[in-house]
């Protein structure tokens, strides 16, 4: 496939796929309904940074069936220009129809320190310290944490990576489920790859993918850290993957200043936080799940790492900007889908949605300067009567509450809770041919059906490929059954569209490529019960002020953190035995931690 026209790749590019120094980047999905597999192959410069060093090359493979013998190329593109045959493009080479590849250094799109030291650098920065010892439970062999009144499981699986189960708060399960669902991410761009490109990750598995932590700057030094474990083609373990932490939020969780007695003072905002990191080939998610002291739980996903960038040319720039030199970073969305089965007083429950809508009200007490009418918001409250597909109100101008209409607070208030959207997203290209129905979760907000053991997921491993016979159709899970007061399971979105911009090189920034979701007690206690934190303080005006503080903070001289070590995947066969790491199997292992890129790169070499 590749030897017939290696010369002319040589000569363009200064490299070649049969030496190693060239890479070959696939592109998904590969079919429509399994009768085919094909795929957009580019190449990119095999160094350092390979994602940001797309070449103008591109091969449309063929790889329909087992046999490696009768995979082929279909076309290249080059220049904007389709070649059907060799002939073609020996005979363009010769003509000087091809356009040669410049020198470029690739060291700028390393991680290495760059530019100039900043004014007090070169002082280690702040760190957390548990001067008083953990506050927190863990319980390793049933993988169960518990703090400040949270308490639930952990569990873990190849295609999404963590897993929540039983939460509970002051005594009381919130949620059955938590889970990650699948991840998406659909690219733009005027050539045959970007524009092409719809990767799904529970392919991959973003469990597969889950890597050590780097303690120290993906973690706190002082976190609790779990082992990761998957079960693939034998198993395979990952030391260190999870890390449990308890931080300070840097603001208080409620404040006030007054001046009467019981007004003033403030509660710390603690949280804990349940961390892993999973890189998928370019793309590096860290998934967080955060518990707060009043109840509210925030659901997060940051990215990081490379760009799936492309060639930069002129015809480029509807589609990104220039990032460096001849590379483009390419415009695309990040969609992130959450399993999340409430229990708010039971498994009874139901879904309301609460507008702001605006009012005109005439009151006889508003007869004076102003005149008799006021405009004003209300609220309007719908239970919502059978499964459905939604998005948040524009403008955040509404919320929707999951209740249990047969529980109330003490002031007659059905208790629930809140899911209260940061930024977030759903899919923008609602009709593309390589999303029709293996991502319909993704094209809308979030939803929300009766739970059933037999719709346990909204995607699988295998929806990627089958655009247009998924095995998990998410559309089927809705057919119109009721939704009062049963037992309930909301899918929900967070998600980015990513602009990339010249920042975004070498990686991209978990400042900005960021959603998050706050998951909020609705009227389901009776007061802020935060206040029952003693990490908080009270101060009263009696001629001078009294403080009250019922913890004291405490002190002492912390051992300096251990030395950062990194131990990377452990394999192990069936029988539990490990892999040695000089091993093809070893290898293999790791090819399907890359996106397969090394698979196919290793296929075109012998072909």
């Amino acid at each position: 496939m590749i030897q017939p026209i290696d010369e002319v790749i040589r000569d363009l590019f200064n490299g070649s796929v049969l030496d190693g120094t060239l890479a070959a980047a696939g592109e998904a999905p590969m079919s429509y309904d399994g009768t085919w597999r094909r795929s957009w192959l580019q190449l990119r410069r095999n160094t350092a940074g390979s994602w940001l060093q797309a070449l103008d090359w591109y091969m449309y493979v063929d790889f329909t069936g087992t046999d490696a013998a009768e995979y082929k190329w279909l076309a290249v593109v080059h220049n904007r220009v389709v070649y059907k045959t060799v002939d073609e493009i020996i005979a363009a080479w010769k003509n000087g129809t091809f356009v040669r590849s410049p020198p470029v250094n690739g060291d700028w799109a390393t991680r290495k320190i760059k530019g100039n030291a900043r004014d007090l650098d070169d002082r280690a920065g702040p760190r957390t310290v548990q001067f008083d010892g953990p506050r927190y439970r863990l319980d390793e062999k049933e993988d169960y944490i518990t703090w400040m009144g949270w308490a639930f499981y952990l569990s873990f699986e190849r295609d999404m990576g963590v897993h929540l189960w039983d939460i509970n708060f002051r005594g009381e399960r919130i949620i059955y489920e938590l889970a990650p669902q699948e991840a998406m991410a659909q690219y733009s761009g005027d050539d045959p790859h970007q524009a092409s490109t719809v990767w799904l990750d529970g392919a991959f598995g973003m469990g597969s993918n889950v890597r050590e932590v780097i303690l120290g700057y993906d973690c706190p030094a002082d976190a609790i850290l779990l082992n990761a474990t998957v079960h693939e083609q034998g198993s395979s373990t990952r030391r260190n993957a999870i890390c449990v932490f308890e931080r300070e939020s840097g603001r208080p969780l409620s404040r006030h200043t007054g001046w009467v007695e019981g007004e003033m003072g403030a509660v710390k905002g603690y949280e804990l936080v349940v961390r892993s990191v999973s890189t998928v080939g370019n793309y590096d998610y860290i998934f967080d799940y955060t518990f707060q002291l009043d109840g509210t739980i925030e659901i997060r996903l940051s990215a990081s790492g490379y760009l799936q960038g492309g060639l930069w040319k002129p015809e480029q720039a509807p589609y990104g900007h220039s990032i460096g030199p001849d590379a483009m970073g390419s415009l695309h969305d990040h969609i992130i889908n959450y399993k999340i089965d409430f229990d708010i007083a039971g498994t009874a429950n139901s879904f309301m949605s609460v507008a702001l809508e605006m009012e005109d009200k005439d009151e006889a007490w508003f007869n004076d300067d102003w005149g008799p009418m006021t405009r004003q918001q209300r609220l309007v409250r719908r239970m919502l009567p059978e499964e459905s597909l939604l998005n948040f109100p524009q403008n955040a101008e509404g919320a929707y509450v999951v209740t249990n209409e047969q529980a109330f607070n003490t002031f007659g208030n059905p208790r629930g809770y809140t899911i209260h959207p940061g930024p977030l997203c759903h899919l923008t290209n609602l009709d593309a041919k390589r999303t029709e129905n293996n991502v319909n979760w993704a094209k809308h907000h979030l939803a929300v059906s009766r739970r059933k053991d037999t719709e346990p997921k909204s995607s699988s491993m295998w929806n990627m490929n089958l655009p247009g016979k998924p095995p998990v159709n998410f559309y089927n899970f809705f057919d119109n059954e009721t939704i009062s007061q049963e037992d309930l399971v909301v899918w929900l979105n967070l998600g980015t569209h990513h602009i990339p911009r010249a920042e975004d090189s070498p990686n991209t920034l978990t400042n900005i490529a960021t959603s998050y979701v706050l998951l909020a007690p609705w009227n389901f206690n009776d007061y802020d019960v935060s206040l029952e934190s003693r990490n908080s303080v009270l101060l009263d005006s009696k001629g001078q002020w009294v403080v009250q503080e019922a913890v004291k903070p405490k002190t002492c001289v912390p051992e300096p953190p251990e030395e950062l070590t990194y131990h990377g995947v452990e394999g192990y066969r069936e029988d539990g035995t490990l892999i040695p790491q000089d091993t093809p199997q070893y290898q293999e292992m790791l090819v399907e931690m890359n996106h397969g890129l090394r698979a196919w790169n290793e296929r075109a070499k012998n072909l």
